[in-house]
C-alpha cells in the first residue's frame, strides 16, 4: 500500500510539472529556406542555389524549400545543380508552382520530395541542341541515364523519368505513347509516385510538411546573381562577343579612341565579369585576356608576328577558360568572328573607311614622279642629239654626244662602232639611241 501511494503522488507530481511548463514544439525552432528556381537553368543559377545550400547548412536548416517555375535549360547546368542537392545534408524539397520541365523536371528528381500545385506539369525532358534538333546519341544516351539515376536515388520507377526525356517509351496511360514524351501532371505525378502530394499554396505546403510554426526565410537572387545569369545565357554569350568584336573593329576605323572601342570593351568585360560571378571563371582568366591584348599591341612594334600569335592565343584560351562549354563557345567565337569580318567588309566597301590605327605603323606614301619623288636624273636635255657609237650597240654601249661619253641602248637591234647615232629618249638612267644612215646625214 506505501509503494501503491507514493507511485499516485509521483504520477500526479510529474502531471503538475507537466502542466505548469509551457509546452515547446519542436517546429518552433527550426529554419525552413525557400530558394526560388524560375526562367532558364543556366550556369548563372548553380551560384545562387549554392549560395542558398550554404546558407541552410549554416544555419542548420531543417529543410531548403525549392520554389520551381521553370521551362528548363542547359543541360550541364542542371547536371551540376543536380549535384549540389544531392551532396547536402539538408532536406530537400521540390515544389513545382506552375512547371517543371526538361532541366527543371532533373532538378526536382534530384531533391527529396516533390509536391506540386494544382494544374502543374513536370517532364518533357528532351535533350536538344542550340538549333532546336535531337542532339546525339552519346549526349541522349548520358542524358538517359542521368533522368533515371535521378528516380532511382529517391527510390522512384526510373521508366516514368526515362519516358519523359525519350519519346521511344511507350506509356499510352498517361498521354505518353511511342513519339511522345511524357509530361505528368499533379494528379498522374501523385499517382506513379513522383509527387509526395499535391498542395494548395505554400502555406499549404509548411502545414502539410509540419513547418508552419517554423522560422521561414527566403533567400532571392541579388543583383550581381541576377546579372550573371543574363551574362551566362546561351544566347546572351553571343551577342556580348559579338558587340565586343564589332566595337573593336570600328575603333580600328576611327581615330583616337571613341564610343565604339569603349562599347567593345564594356561588352568583353562584361562578360567575364558575368562568368566570375557564376564561379566559371577566375581572376586568371581576366589576367590572361588583358596579357593577350598587351602582347597584341605590342605586336605592332615587334618584328616576326610571335608576339601577336601569342597574344590571340592567350585571347582565345581565357574565353575558353571561362566557360565549362567548349562547343558552345566555339560557336559563339566564330559567329563573332563573322559579325567582325562583316563589319570590316562594309567600313571598305561600302564607306571607303581604312585603318586609322594602322596608317601609324605602315607606309602608305608611294615614291613616284608626280608626288615629286625622283630616283635617277633624267637627262632630258640629250632628247635629239647626235653622236658616234664609241662601241657596238648590242643593244648597249657607250655612245659620245658632245665629248661626253654616256652608255646607252639601242631603239631596234645592232649598231655598228662608229655609226652615227641620235638621242630619240630618255627615261631616268636608260638612254635611248637610233641609228642615223648617211643619207639622213645628208639631209
Amino acid at each position: 500500500m506505501t509503494v501503491r501511494r507514493l507511485l499516485t503522488i509521483f504520477s500526479f507530481l510529474l502531471a503538475f510539472v507537466l502542466m505548469a511548463v509551457p509546452f515547446q514544439g519542436k517546429a518552433d525552432n527550426e529554419i525552413v529556406y525557400i530558394a526560388p528556381i524560375e526562367e532558364t537553368v543556366e550556369k548563372g543559377l548553380y551560384a545562387f542555389l549554392s549560395r542558398a545550400v550554404q546558407t541552410a547548412e549554416e544555419e542548420n536548416a531543417s529543410a531548403i524549400i525549392f520554389e520551381i517555375n521553370t521551362p528548363g535549360g542547359a543541360v550541364d547546368a542542371a547536371g551540376e545543380i543536380g549535384k549540389l542537392l544531392t551532396s547536402t545534408k539538408v532536406k530537400t524539397i521540390s515544389f513545382v508552382n506552375k512547371q517543371a520541365l526538361s532541366a527543371g523536371a532533373y532538378i526536382s528528381l534530384n531533391t527529396d520530395e516533390i509536391y506540386m500545385v494544382p494544374g502543374s506539369t513536370m517532364g518533357s525532358a528532351a535533350i536538344i541542341d542550340q538549333q532546336g534538333n535531337t542532339a546525339g546519341k552519346k549526349a541522349e544516351s548520358y542524358w538517359f541515364a542521368a533522368m533515371q539515376s535521378a528516380a532511382r536515388q529517391t527510390d522512384r520507377d526510373p521508366i516514368y523519368a526515362l519516358a519523359m526525356a525519350d519519346e521511344s517509351v511507350d506509356l499510352p496511360k498517361l498521354g505518353a505513347p511511342k513519339g511522345k514524351l511524357l509530361t505528368l501532371t499533379a494528379e498522374q505525378a501523385e499517382e506513379v509516385g513522383y509527387s509526395e502530394g499535391t498542395v494548395d499554396s505554400r502555406a499549404d505546403l509548411l502545414k502539410r510538411l509540419g513547418y508552419e510554426n517554423a522560422q521561414i526565410r527566403t533567400i532571392d537572387e541579388s543583383f550581381a546573381e541576377k546579372l550573371a545569369r543574363f551574362i551566362t545565357h546561351p544566347v546572351v554569350v553571343p551577342i556580348l562577343l559579338s558587340i565586343g568584336s564589332l566595337g573593336l573593329v570600328l575603333e580600328l576605323y576611327s581615330p583616337g579612341f571613341g564610343i565604339p572601342g569603349f562599347m567593345g570593351l564594356s561588352a568583353l568585360l562584361l562578360f567575364f565579369y558575368g562568368h566570375m560571378v557564376a564561379g566559371l571563371a577566375g581572376y586568371e582568366t581576366l589576367i590572361l585576356f588583358v596579357i593577350g591584348i598587351g602582347l597584341i599591341i605590342a605586336e605592332f612594334f615587334l618584328p616576326g608576328g610571335i608576339a601577336g600569335i601569342a597574344g590571340i592565343g592567350a585571347i582565345l584560351g581565357s574565353l575558353f577558360l571561362a566557360t565549362d562549354n567548349v562547343v558552345h563557345m566555339g560557336i559563339s567565337l566564330l559567329i563573332a568572328l563573322a559579325v567582325s569580318v562583316l563589319a570590316s567588309i562594309l567600313m571598305i566597301k561600302v564607306f571607303g573607311k581604312r585603318m586609322k590605327f594602322f596608317k601609324k605603323i605602315i607606309l602608305t606614301d608611294s615614291t613616284n614622279t608626280e608626288r615629286g619623288y625622283i630616283s635617277n636624273k633624267s637627262r632630258l636635255e640629250l632628247i635629239g642629239l647626235e653622236g658616234y657609237a664609241l662601241t657596238a650597240l648590242r643593244p648597249s654601249g657607250t655612245v659620245v654626244l658632245k665629248d661626253e661619253r654616256i652608255d646607252v641602248v639601242s631603239e631596234g637591234g645592232y649598231i655598228a662602232k662608229g655609226a652615227n647615232v641620235k638621242v630619240v629618249k630618255a627615261e631616268g638612267s636608260r638612254i635611248v639611241v637610233r641609228e642615223i644612215s648617211n643619207l639622213d646625214l645628208d639631209k
